[in-house]
This record gives structure tokens, C-alpha cells and sequence, in this order.
């Protein structure tokens, strides 16, 4: 019976082999590919999707089709188009010919344009910062520079006042004694190194 089963399996794999039936694994173009190339790939923002994001940055109330000028500055600086050559002067100056507290997209593009020209940036380089710079209030921080603000928090020794009372000198958190004054009935006095060690055989 056994025998039998076994020869069905090789005849029948063999057919399949033959007709070319034989189970194949998924298409490349599948669902399963396209998802992992778009993992790969960095979602494409639009310059009109950051505008709108940074148009109601910091407002709830903003429907995403006028921009502030304090709007404008925090998305510059975000995406590191303020810098030696553009300051918040210019932009400043720039923003106030439109006489408005607010600009629409499309104005928003004549005073981009307007600046680049008269601080002799190019208008493409300044978009497509703006364009990749991430969403508000999201800084590119490298991973190196992230780690070393990460250990310098969290480096017990640079602590003081009370914070410092909660670890101990090797950096390990004491818990609830060090954030209470629990206090020491066992007799001994404080700092004393040798507590418990006295043996009671003398």
C-alpha cells in the first residue's frame, strides 16, 4: 500500500514536471513585490502636500490652504533652506509684499520665486528641500548625532541635585530609595562601609 502511495506521488510529480504544472513560487510583479519595492522605495511627497502639512502646523484650525509667515520660517528651517544665504530677514521682507498675514499656494510660489531670485538660489534646489524635508516637526537627525544626545541624557555621572540621588556610582537606578528619605533604623551610621559584616562567632 505503501509502495503504492509512494509510486502515485513520483508518477504524479513527474507529470507535473513533464507539463510544466509544477508548483512555481509567486510572480516577482506579485502584490508581495510591489509592496516590498515600495518599502524601499521613499514615500514622493508633493511641495502642495508639505505646503498644506506646514499650513496647519501649529493652527487646528487651518484648512491647509493659507500659510503664515512663522509657518513658512519653521518649514525653512526644517527642510535648511534659512541659512548663510537666506535668513529670516529676507523672508520677513519677501513675505510682507503680499500685505497679508496669511498667502494662498499660488502666492506662496511667487514669493519662493521672488526670493530665490534675489538671494541668487535656485528655485528647483529650494522646493525640492522643501519637498523632502519630512513632516512638520520632524527633525533629520543622523543616526550618529542621535545616539550621542541619547548618552549624554542618559549619563547618570553629569546628573545633580535630587536626580543624582537616584543612582548609585555604577549608573543603576536605587528605585523608591532614591526618591525617598527612607530612614535607617538598623543602628549603623551613615556611609559606614563594613554594615553587616561583623561576625558573630567573636
Amino acid at each position: 500500500m505503501y509502495v503504492r502511495v509512494a509510486a502515485y506521488r513520483s508518477n504524479s510529480m513527474s507529470d507535473e514536471a513533464k507539463n510544466g504544472t509544477s508548483p512555481s513560487p509567486a510572480p516577482a510583479d506579485g502584490p508581495v513585490a510591489e509592496m516590498a519595492q515600495m518599502a524601499l522605495e521613499e514615500p514622493k511627497v508633493s511641495f502642495q502636500d508639505q505646503f498644506k502639512a506646514f499650513s496647519k502646523f501649529g493652527d487646528t484650525k487651518s484648512d491647509g490652504k493659507m500659510i503664515t509667515l512663522s509657518q513658512s520660517d519653521k518649514w525653512m528651517k526644517q527642510a535648511k533652506v534659512i541659512d548663510k544665504k537666506i535668513t529670516t530677514t529676507d523672508t520677513g521682507i519677501h513675505f510682507k509684499k503680499f500685505k497679508a498675514m496669511k498667502i494662498s499656494y499660488g502666492d506662496y510660489n511667487k514669493f519662493l520665486d521672488d526670493l530665490a531670485k534675489t538671494r541668487k538660489v535656485e528655485l528647483d534646489e529650494i522646493k525640492k528641500k522643501m519637498s523632502g524635508c519630512g513632516a512638520p516637526g520632524v527633525l533629520q537627525v543622523s543616526a550618529g548625532k542621535a545616539a550621542s544626545a541619547v548618552e549624554r541624557l542618559t549619563d547618570t555621572s553629569k546628573y545633580t541635585g535630587s536626580h543624582k540621588e537616584r543612582f548609585d556610582a555604577t549608573g543603576k537606578g536605587k528605585g523608591i530609595a532614591g526618591r525617598k528619605n527612607l530612614v535607617d533604623d538598623s543602628g549603623y551610621v551613615t556611609g559606614y562601609q563594613h554594615k553587616d559584616s561583623y561576625d558573630t562567632a567573636h
